[in-house]
């Protein structure tokens, strides 16, 4: 399954705020072996939100868009998402019923919008926060706070899957540019996948759906790689 991810907020653009929200869905994606192939940070604009989901969800299975759910003047995320697959913003009587049994709101007291999702669309619950996601044509629209973007999407988790990869790691005390040649070579002779990431030393990341093919890739590079030193 392969997903593409859209975090939205000029907060994000600006620096002012860290996308810890990719990162974990990221991980939380690979842990379930979805693909993730695309990141994107998107301001709050309807049109730019609009233009940038459309396009990924031609493109990919699924499409998860994190920030920008609320009912203020800058919570533009629903109005952009329903806009990309051609639908209205209304209020959504599942969120009304759910925000009134499950939070110390009424209905009377939600900031106008609070309630308002893409027509037809599926809605999320938000167990930490007030604000809905929602599920529409295979976007899902989660929250921005990490705490409910997290617990919303452990409440669609089993909706993404894939071909498990198993992942190890070689440490090699070698410049990234000595090693290219035998980096090309491992992935030659096996049905892997590899990146190379320089710090202190060089992290090899090796990947593979079949764990012994991993394993026979990682004893090969092994053998042909200066260790470090711990």
């Amino acid at each position: 399954m392969q997903v593409a991810l859209v975090t939205v907020g000029d907060e994000l653009l600006a620096g002012d705020t860290v996308n810890t929200n990719a990162a974990w869905l990221g991980q939380r994606l690979a842990d379930r072996g979805a693909s993730v192939e695309r990141v994107v940070v998107v301001p709050d604009r309807e049109a730019d939100i609009a233009r940038v989901v459309n396009e990924l969800r031609a493109d990919y299975d699924a499409v998860l868009v994190t920030g920008g759910l609320g009912p203020t003047h800058d919570d533009l995320t629903m109005e952009g998402v329903a806009a990309a697959v051609g639908v209205p913003v209304e209020e959504h009587d599942d969120a009304v019923a759910w925000i009134t049994d499950h939070t110390d709101y009424e209905h009377a007291d939600l900031v106008e919008g609070t309630t308002h999702l893409p027509k037809g669309s599926r809605m999320l619950p938000n167990p930490e926060g007030v604000a809905p996601g929602c599920v529409v044509e295979g976007i899902y629209v989660l929250p921005g706070v990490p705490d409910e973007m997290e617990a919303m999407f452990e409440s669609v988790a089993d909706e993404f899957s894939g071909a498990y990869r198993h992942v190890r790691t070689v440490e090699a005390d070698e410049p990234e540019s000595a090693l290219v040649d035998r980096l090309a070579e491992v992935r030659d002779r096996f049905d892997v996948t590899v990146g190379s990431y320089p710090g202190d030393h060089v992290r090899i990341k090796v990947q593979s759906t079949d764990e012994d093919e991993l394993e026979r890739a990682v004893s090969w590079l092994s053998e042909r790689v200066e260790p470090t030193s711990n």
